[in-house]
């Protein structure tokens, strides 16, 4: 059971996790040893509450594909055991990012005397500037 939060968790059957090989450089190993997890996780079969789903959904991330399935790849770490809880991890994240409820903006208008300061600020800086003009020759 992967826990969420307090109220949202995951049985282990609805995650797919299987071990491959690694990519990339490490000698000898990497060509006999699946070290690397690839993590599958279907959104819309899940047990998660729905407007979880819709938000996961509507989230634009390359791990997540067009049929609503989760793809992590995890091979930062040079056992399964690691790059399983990594894997395991970064889909607890991703499923918190789209839990969290963002807050929605009130639109304000500026104050009389924010306008005044700000008003005041500019005439001040406009005779400063015409005061750097050319110097005319009296004679």
């Amino acid at each position: 059971m992967l826990k969420i939060s307090r109220r949202v968790s995951i049985p282990e059957d609805e995650i797919e996790i299987h071990a491959i090989r690694a990519q990339g450089a490490g000698g000898q190993n990497v060509n006999k040893v699946s070290t690397a997890i690839h993590l599958r996780f279907d959104i819309n079969a899940s047990s998660l509450p729905e407007s979880c789903k819709e938000k996961l959904l509507t989230i634009t991330d390359q791990r997540i594909s067009k049929q609503g399935i989760i793809i992590i790849k995890a091979q930062k770490f040079r056992t399964q055991e690691k790059n399983r809880e990594d894997a395991l991890d970064r889909l607890c994240q991703l499923i918190k990012s789209a839990m969290i409820v963002r807050k929605k903006r009130k639109a304000t208008m500026p104050t009389a005397s924010s306008k005044k300061k700000r008003l005041d600020s500019k005439i001040k800086q406009s005779k400063i500037k015409a005061l750097r003009g050319k110097v005319k020759n009296e004679g």
